[in-house]
């Protein structure tokens, strides 16, 4: 395991519960923390799902794992959202979920590319 395994689920983890939040907040849900864990689940469980599929921990920082996350994230949080949860998945929520997810579930792993270059050469 890598020694930045458990920062990087806890960044994944963080990135999912804030759109979540956000999303609830925005839509006057509530932030209750019950209501969150429960529009998050999906979304969750397919985080989890992607990190074992994508033996994430071998390399928990990479960019390419980071698209990894995010399409399985997604594509299986909206599966789940629809047939199992079945709280629906309008396009516009399937738009800025897709949106969110990618711009963060990649996004951090791009700056710690980037700082990670910046330190090499300094």
């Amino acid at each position: 395991m890598h020694p930045r395994t458990p920062i990087a689920a806890a960044f994944d983890a963080a990135v999912v519960v804030t759109f979540v939040a956000i999303g609830r907040r925005n839509h006057d849900e509530g932030e209750a923390i019950a209501g969150v864990a429960q529009t998050a689940a999906p979304f969750i469980i397919a985080l989890a799902v992607a990190w074992i599929a994508w033996r994430v921990w071998a390399q928990p920082t990479g960019v390419v794992t980071g698209v990894k996350v995010w399409l399985t994230t997604v594509a299986l949080g909206m599966l789940l959202r629809n047939f199992v949860f079945e709280n629906g998945t309008a396009t516009s929520f399937m738009i800025v979920a897709t949106v969110f997810l990618g711009t963060f579930l990649v996004g951090w792993r791009g700056v710690a590319a980037l700082v990670g270059r910046r330190g090499a050469t300094a």
